[in-house]
């Protein structure tokens, strides 16, 4: 039989302890900039550069997703900060990758436009970040 005490040493660490606090604010941060910018750019100037605003909007919603479930506790919100980490990882090097090979198809950056380089390359490094947090605050 098992010691009920010992289960607590296998149970996952709240992401939202710790370290864990500035990486939900960073995320916080990105997720109010990057849909705010969108929001403004799909207003004011869509015909200009379509993809690239809607692809700000869904990093936008990338990051708000990313910063839910990484603030909240429980495994439904663990799944999605995993989701929403890996699908910010594969955008990013997926948008830096096609904007450092074609340029002409985005007239205007994105938030993962040559994989952040508007942002100081903090989009390509915070889900590497992210999914190390993850990984480390995850049940034994």
């Amino acid at each position: 039989m098992s010691d009920p005490s010992s289960r607590a040493d296998h149970a996952p660490r709240p992401t939202s302890s710790g370290p864990g606090r500035v990486l939900i604010a960073v995320y916080a941060i990105f997720a109010l900039s990057a849909t705010a910018r969108a929001a403004v750019q799909i207003a004011t100037k869509f015909s200009e550069a379509p993809v690239a605003y809607l692809l700000s909007a869904f990093a936008g919603v990338v990051y708000i997703l990313a910063t839910i479930g990484l603030a909240g506790s429980g495994p439904g919100r663990r799944r999605l900060a995993w989701v929403a980490v890996g699908i910010e990882l594969v955008g990013v090097l997926a948008v830096g990758t096609l904007t450092a090979l074609d340029t002409a198809d985005f007239p205007s950056d994105t938030v993962w436009s040559l994989y952040g380089r508007g942002y100081g390359f903090v989009p390509l490094v915070l889900p590497l970040v992210g999914l190390w947090w993850l990984r480390r605050t995850r049940g034994r």
